[in-house]
């Protein structure tokens, strides 16, 4: 979690920083320098778990958890509703969306699954809630699991769901001061 990413594109390389490791600059590209990335990331990664073996790209399409091109739509409301429960401010970063929307009811936006909707002049369409995994109890700041995020979900909402996956009907431009609208 802790992870900040930078890319160069003219030199197409990537720049790895972590609180606990000295930057590590490589082109992930270039498989000869796969190595020195498996190398800085191994003593980051979870003995118990699934270890970093390869990059992979994919060409035309971005890299998401689902097998679908997705937007992981999230509301501060459901975050602040969450961050009360569980009696702390849990950072945004945590849950590692896309786009952030505010002045909803708390989890309006669970009610969206095969609801069209407009931001700006993109149409979207909600597919899924977001299951939640391990990964949000880890502070963004130092890695460290530190919060059961998975924990208030199940006993507040009895799910752990946070935010809506959604697939863009129709390109357009976003910006900040857009609202939704429900098509």
């Amino acid at each position: 979690m802790a992870i900040e990413a930078k890319l160069d594109e003219a030199a197409q390389a990537l720049t790895l920083s972590h609180p606990n490791r000295k930057d590590f600059t490589f082109q992930p590209d270039d498989e000869r320098q796969l190595s020195g990335f498996l190398a800085w990331v191994k003593p980051l990664m979870p003995t118990d778990r699934a270890q970093s073996a390869r990059i992979i790209r994919v060409p035309e399409r971005g890299s998401t958890d689902t097998d679908y091109p997705s937007i992981s739509i999230n509301s501060h409301a459901s975050l602040r509703r969450l961050s009360e429960s569980m009696g702390v401010p849990v950072s945004p970063l945590r849950w590692r969306g896309n786009i952030w929307l505010d002045d909803l009811e708390p989890w309006a936006e669970h009610n969206w699954i095969d609801q069209r909707f407009r931001i700006g002049t993109v149409v979207f369409e909600g597919v899924e809630p977001v299951v939640r995994c391990l990964a949000t109890t880890a502070n963004p700041e130092t890695g460290e699991r530190d919060a059961d995020t998975l924990g208030a979900l199940n006993d507040g909402w009895n799910h752990q769901n946070f935010g809506l996956y959604a697939r863009v009907i129709q390109s357009g431009e976003i910006s900040i001061e857009d609202t939704l609208e429900l098509l």
